[in-house]
């Protein structure tokens, strides 16, 4: 629904990292006054690679993290440049940085710097402040308007500040709090054991016997690392039905092998797979992926994270009984992220200001129990409720506030990119066939303002 009411409002946003970015352009761009809480000292989020993780605790089970950012220093995109730009700011080559169709880490930060450079949106932003509590100003009800108290500490100030604001976004991102299974044996166990949140450089696993938890991305990116360096890598996977690309790499390397999960785990360094076989380890790294957390959010219990499904969320964004003055921003996972952020924000950002309108509070709740039902039909668990990996969901997502649908060619570059790396695991970031596509993606609007010599 859509009317004609502008109303300015002002606005937190919480964490500068590429959600909390476009949300703010969004919001200012629709008339509302911006303020961004960064906790670093720089914008990027995740992006903001640290180095220094000597003080956090190795399996992150303190309530207090030191070190936002899990990306370690050999890390390099999983998708092609092209299709990771916000949709008005491409993801271009630029003179003296890195040119790779899959660059390192650190150029999709210079991506994010210079989007906020480019937008102007460094003056919102505080650095080096710390939201430490987040509450409503007065009890809600439905259809009135709600403000909120906002506590930041800026990291050198003695004490802390308070204000009131009209809404808050939640951008903190969702990939620093480790997620961790259960392993019988596993606080018995007296040798090295740490989350894939602290892994770095491969050097100081020289010559031990690793065992890398997890058959994702990041653990297998890790064990291909570590294959240079230690005596014995074992990958421990829910399912021995691995990928083609997968089975390539474990066969070029007599020192990777695969194993299906661990039983338990025994003081004296072995560990037990469910199949029986055992093995000696120096180190346990844990690539078992990430929680949702929002320690500074005080809801009343009206959102909770449930085995990390946050909820209830309408459309992944909307707490229906505070919205739209409480909203979130980047809470769904894999899919095309950058240009669903930016739908995410114009909505919020549309919202606020009057021109659009949320369902009736019934009508929201009874979509949230519909698609939880729909997840539960196809067998997906609890953890994985956002994990949404449908571009017709990213489609519908846009339709509710007239934004593009997503490219075709985006589409197809995301699928051809999937297929190579289930084939090619060691190679598909510097290997591909996609000329054609990547020719229709240049000559789309996304590109073709910038004019051929950019390419």
């Amino acid at each position: 629904m859509v009317s004609e009411r502008n109303l300015s409002k002002i606005v937190c946003i919480i964490g500068a990292g590429p959600s909390g970015l476009v949300a703010a352009r969004e919001l200012r761009k629709e008339g509302h006054n911006v303020v961004v809480f960064e906790q670093n000292h720089e914008v990027g989020g995740q992006w903001l690679y640290q180095p220094k993780v000597e003080h956090e605790d190795p399996l992150g089970r303190s309530n207090v993290l030191n070190v936002h950012s899990s990306i370690y220093a050999s890390l390099r995109l999983t998708s092609p440049r092209e299709i990771m730009g916000f949709t008005d700011f491409p993801f271009v080559v630029k003179k003296g940085r890195d040119p790779r169709r899959f660059p390192g880490h650190k150029e999709l930060l210079l991506y994010l710097q210079d989007f906020c450079e480019y937008f102007g949106l460094r003056e919102m932003i505080r650095f080096n402040t710390t939201v430490e509590y987040v509450g409503m100003l007065d009890y809600p009800e439905f259809g009135k308007d709600l403000r909120w108290v906002v506590k930041s500490k800026e990291k050198e100030a003695k004490e802390g500040v308070e204000e009131v604001f009209d809404a808050v976004v939640v951008a903190t991102g969702h990939y620093s709090q480790p997620r961790l299974p259960n392993i019988k044996g596993m606080d018995a166990w007296r040798r090295k054991q740490m989350h894939s949140h602290i892994y770095r450089v491969p050097e100081p696993f020289r010559n031990e016997v690793v065992v890398v938890v997890g058959n994702s991305l990041s653990g297998q990116d890790i064990g291909m690392e570590l294959v240079d360096v230690a005596k014995e890598i074992h990958l421990s996977a829910k399912s021995l039905d691995v990928s083609e690309g997968l089975s390539k790499v474990i066969s070029k390397h007599q020192n990777l092998h695969i194993h299906p999960q661990i039983d338990s785990l025994h003081e004296d360094g072995r560990v037990l797979f469910v199949d029986g076989t055992s093995i000696v380890a120096d180190t346990i790294i844990y690539c078992t992926g990430y929680s949702y957390s929002f320690p500074f959010l005080d809801t009343k219990g009206m959102v909770v994270v449930d085995d990390d499904r946050v909820g209830p969320l309408y459309e992944h964004t909307f707490p229906p009984s505070l919205a739209p003055s409480l909203s979130f921003v980047g809470i769904p996972r894999k899919l095309i992220g950058f240009p669903f952020f930016e739908s995410q924000a114009k909505w919020i950002a549309q919202l606020l200001s009057g021109k659009r309108t949320l369902p009736s509070w019934a009508e929201m709740m009874q979509s949230i129990k519909e698609f939880y039902r729909s997840r539960e039909v196809d067998g997906i668990p609890k953890h994985n409720t956002h994990d949404l990996a449908n571009f017709e969901y990213c489609d519908k997502y846009a339709d509710y506030i007239g934004f593009p649908h997503l490219e075709e060619w985006r589409k197809e570059l995301c699928i051809s990119v999937l297929r190579n790396a289930d084939i090619n695991l060691d190679t598909y970031r510097d290997s591909y066939d996609d000329s054609e596509m990547l020719q229709e993606a240049y000559q789309s609007p996304h590109f073709a303002h910038l004019g051929p010599e950019t390419f």
